[in-house]
């Protein structure tokens, strides 16, 4: 909880430039039920807000590809997912697609379930294997922290490194939790200053996207990247609101129908224990 403490307040100080906000940010569309129309929005706005890239399924990627052409703008697109419980084999089908179709980057979703039974070599060779059909693109490996523990994330994040990836990703946006300021700090402190960490999954605003950036986030995934800039260009020099700290720990948020129930016991208990608690028991009273 200090640590949240910690960096809300080195989030309220952060100033980056709009322009520089706007590239960290991957706009995403991944929902299963959206059309044309809707990338044709995603690229026109990645384009207006000057945003890095845009991250979309592989069905979508010439599309992208033909509507971004010459705009800067970078596709990425998906491999496993949501969930990864495809083989490794087809993980690296997938990925050598995405490479044919001339994607820039690959964000892949780890076999959870496989890492949670501690089947190490497995997803290290899975991770490899994906590395490698990406031939020199970037990899981004999303570990689903809402199903970890801490010391799992931990794990987690150091498989993702010794595999030869390029960055750690929280969240697909489809598990429990999203990103949080202790997870994405936690990953900061095991990968190291110059590996790539991305917050994704429950980003929002322009406030939860500077507390990701001051606990150690260098991108963003987020499908609501119009509204964060926008709402920085308005409140840049406004006074900060701060959070009240129970709400932006994992202890204070645990989902009991998507997690799984150790997980959801372990930062259930996490908070029951903690000193601060008290900031949650204010906060119901109000």
């Amino acid at each position: 909880m200090r640590v949240i403490e910690r960096i809300e307040r080195q989030a309220s100080r952060l100033r980056p430039d709009v322009e520089e906000l706007a590239r960290m940010i991957d706009q995403t569309l991944l929902q299963p039920h959206e059309g044309r129309a809707a990338i044709k929005r995603l690229c026109d706005q990645a384009v207006r807000y000057g945003f890095g890239r845009v991250c979309i399924h592989p069905y979508w990627v010439p599309l992208c590809r033909k509507l971004l052409a010459g705009t800067g703008v970078e596709v990425i697109t998906v491999v496993g997912f949501p969930h990864g419980l495809e083989t490794a084999e087809i993980k690296v089908a997938e990925t050598v697609k995405a490479v044919e179709m001339g994607v820039g980057e690959v964000d892949m979703v780890m076999n959870v379930g496989a890492f949670r039974d501690r089947r190490y070599d497995e997803i290290r060779r899975e991770i490899e294997g994906v590395v490698k059909a990406a031939d020199g693109r970037v990899v981004k490996v999303i570990i689903e922290t809402g199903f970890l523990t801490y010391e799992e994330v931990k794990r987690a994040s150091i498989l993702v490194k010794e595999a030869g990836a390029h960055f750690v990703k929280t969240s697909t946006g489809f598990g429990p939790m999203g990103a949080t300021i202790p997870h994405v700090f936690l990953i900061r402190q095991t990968v190291g200053k110059n590996f790539g960490v991305k917050a994704s999954g429950g980003i929002r605003n322009f406030m939860d996207v500077l507390r990701m950036i001051a606990a150690g986030a260098n991108r963003i995934g987020t499908s609501s990247g119009p509204a964060i800039i926008d709402g920085y260009r308005r409140r840049a020099d406004l006074e900060w609101s701060f959070e009240i700290p129970c709400n932006l720990c994992p202890s204070g948020k645990p989902e009991a129908r998507r997690m799984p129930p150790d997980v959801y016991d372990y930062y259930s208990s996490k908070c029951v224990n903690c000193v601060f608690r008290r900031y949650r028991l204010r906060s119901r009273d109000r």
